[in-house]
């Protein structure tokens, strides 16, 4: 009776498998799953950050769509967050989790960039994956830029004031492009408003086809082999089954990034600091989030070298020059042998990476 059962089971759930893959296709996606490899080799850690950015990215939609049933934008803005963080059970455990997964996925994404970098990897055909990278990195800051004003305390209002210095230092344009993001001359109301309406339908609207664009190249043309490696015989070369093999250690990444994720919000939670008052005088060493001390920190450097409009002028040229080298890499260095362009497209690397720790300490040092 029980084999006749499990028969029966068996039976049906085959019925509803062919059904759904007549529509589907499974059949095809899970046969080139099978077949798919990722290479191993000693460097192979640096292949999941991609997989972490995109699991803290996850966890961003998930809490940040439980923070939106009871948030409210505008003046009720404070208070709203102050239920969330006192009254409502767990609500300071999503909304650490939210703020923490959101620092973390920077850093993640910040990581994987590099690991890209210096591998390699924005060589052809891959260009395309690198650019698609670099645009989500770019909102991904916007994201976390646009996210630390909506609790409207004290210290994301003052310190969102500090980062709008950043864009309003552009020559020519800046002040205009401030205002509008503003919604006027001062952060108000309006300003919550429209960070809010860009964090949680703008942005979102960008970022998933750009991820989805990244991912598909990054499937199309898979994982890249470092220059050591590369230079290898292709039977030295080693690889491991994507499907079961490097999918299980990626999601191994995955639950350590969710249990240092918990261990980080619940044993040190969001704070929420005082109502935000236009008229008070900014705390002491007020400064943007972390991940925009660096170019915050080389304004107010090159302001005190350079007084006047050319400090922010310089400043904003070496932001360009920095930016257009991470473009233009790939034709810096499009080959895939060693040679004088890849050497010079690594001090580039080397030469960023630790210009962006270093301002980043200093900004930090001097508040």
């Amino acid at each position: 009776m029980q084999a006749s059962l499990s028969q029966e089971s068996k039976t049906r759930s085959q019925a509803v498998y062919e059904w759904v893959d007549d529509r589907l296709g499974v059949r095809e996606i899970v046969e080139i799953a099978k077949h798919k490899t990722v290479p191993d080799h000693k460097y192979s850690f640096w292949y999941y950050w991609g997989g972490i950015s995109l699991f803290f990215f996850i966890v961003q939609i998930f809490t940040g769509i439980l923070l939106l049933v009871y948030y409210r934008a505008g003046s009720d803005a404070y208070e709203s967050v102050r239920q969330i963080t006192y009254d409502i059970k767990f609500g300071w455990l999503v909304r650490s989790a939210h703020s923490w997964s959101a620092n973390l996925m920077v850093l993640a994404v910040f990581v994987h960039m590099f690991s890209v970098f210096f591998m390699k990897a924005y060589r052809k055909p891959r260009e395309f994956g690198w650019w698609s990278g670099l645009i989500l990195l770019a909102l991904t800051m916007v994201f976390g830029f646009s996210g630390y004003l909506l609790p409207m305390d004290d210290l994301a209002y003052f310190a969102t004031k500090v980062g709008l210095e950043i864009p309003a230092s552009i020559p020519m344009v800046g002040d205009l492009i401030t205002n509008i993001v503003r919604g006027g001359q001062e952060v108000s109301d309006m300003t919550i408003q429209r960070f809010f309406a860009l964090h949680v339908v703008i942005l979102p609207l960008m970022y998933i086809p750009f991820l989805a664009f990244h991912l598909f190249m990054v499937q199309k043309h898979g994982n890249a082999l470092p220059p050591s490696e590369e230079a290898k015989p292709e039977n030295e070369r080693r690889f491991i089954k994507f499907f079961p093999d490097f999918f299980a250690k990626d999601l191994g990444m995955w639950l350590i990034a969710l249990n240092i994720l918990a261990i980080l919000a619940s044993l040190y939670p969001w704070q929420l600091g005082t109502q935000a008052d236009s008229l008070a005088s900014a705390p002491e060493g007020i400064h943007p989030e972390w991940y925009f001390m660096s170019q915050f920190q080389i304004l107010k450097v090159f302001g005190r070298w350079f007084p006047g409009a050319a400090g922010e002028v310089l400043g904003m040229a070496l932001f360009t020059v920095a930016a257009l080298l991470l473009v233009f890499i790939p034709f810096i260095d499009p080959g895939s042998k060693r040679g004088k362009r890849a050497k010079t497209a690594t001090y580039i690397g080397i030469g960023l990476l630790f210009g962006l720790i270093l301002t980043t300490i200093w900004g930090y040092w001097e508040v």
